[in-house]
């Protein structure tokens, strides 16, 4: 059967597949040029703060400011991190410890209770897990006094330890919630095989779903380390030796030596430093997260 034409003597056919591939590359090009837009946005703040911390002080006070600086000054960076007044090397070693010492908790815990939750059968489970979520929508100005009690009476104020032990009781709510998720997702299989071979339930937890989970690991990992990183409640009320600050804690008291005449090149290469690691550490496991959240069920 001949096909239909057009007066202009191309074939039907033809003619819609042009008119669908024109639709396609305007809706395309719309997304992306969304999505630049978006991402100049977001990313924008973060270009000022960079911008700002190469800056001379002079340029920083000069009217109308400037987006790229004039002159590059990197100097802002190694008298920032020196200044007389501060320690910066010693407050970035207290982050780092309280990291170190409560991501273990934070995975092994966490990763635990959600295999229970996932795969053990017992009483009220499912009432402990709405109550497990159900936390997550509790403040944490809540549980503040009570807690600042309890670490009080056990002699724990201006210590690591209301900062590193809470962590090793379960690794929080909503990371319970997504390694629950990624173990719901393995077959029972596993499980039976594993329980022929005469496993308990550790082994399967330790040998089995630990290795196979290692991007919702990451994922939480990151989370965790994030969290920690930019905290500045906590450290701000159990900590009050200046020789115990964290980094966050540390920036508010350094931005605070320059109320009088603010240096702002100062404060915004310090958060250059801050944010930094993050960053790379985003970088280098964004795929792992990616994966971690995808497989967990969590797909926007």
């Amino acid at each position: 059967m001949a096909s239909v034409t057009y007066s202009t003597g191309v074939p039907e056919s033809a003619q819609l597949h042009a008119v669908r591939r024109r639709k396609e590359f305007f809706s395309k090009g719309l997304i992306y040029t969304l999505l630049i837009v978006g991402a100049f946005i977001f990313t924008l703040p973060l270009i000022v703060m960079v911008s700002t911390s190469l800056k001379s002080f002079t340029e920083i006070n000069t009217y109308p400011p400037t987006f790229l600086p004039n002159q590059i000054v990197t100097t802002n960076y190694a008298e920032a991190w020196g200044f007389q007044t501060t320690n910066f090397p010693r407050w970035t070693f207290n982050t780092v410890f309280i990291v170190v010492a409560t991501l273990p908790g934070v995975v092994l815990t966490s990763s635990l209770c959600a295999y229970g939750f996932a795969r053990l059968n017992f009483p009220g489970r499912n009432l402990w897990f709405m109550l497990t979520l159900a936390s997550i929508m509790l403040p944490n100005q809540v549980t503040l006094i009570p807690l600042y009690i309890l670490f009080h009476k056990l002699g724990w104020l201006n210590t690591f330890a209301p900062l590193i032990v809470p962590a090793w009781f379960g690794g929080g709510a909503l990371n319970i919630f997504l390694m629950r998720q990624f173990f719901m997702q393995i077959p029972r299989d596993l499980d039976e095989a594993a329980i022929i071979d005469g496993a308990g339930h550790l082994t399967i937890w330790w040998k089995i779903y630990m290795p196979l989970a290692r991007p919702a690991l990451i994922s939480v990992a990151l989370l965790t380390v994030l969290t920690i990183w930019n905290d500045f409640l906590g450290p701000f009320i159990y900590l009050s030796t200046p020789d115990n600050f964290t980094l966050a804690l540390g920036l508010n008291s350094f931005r605070g030596y320059f109320a009088q005449i603010p240096r702002n090149d100062y404060i915004m290469a310090i958060s250059t430093l801050m944010v930094l690691p993050m960053i790379l550490m985003f970088l280098l496991a964004q795929r792992y997260i990616v994966q971690g959240f995808i497989t967990s069920g969590l797909k926007g």
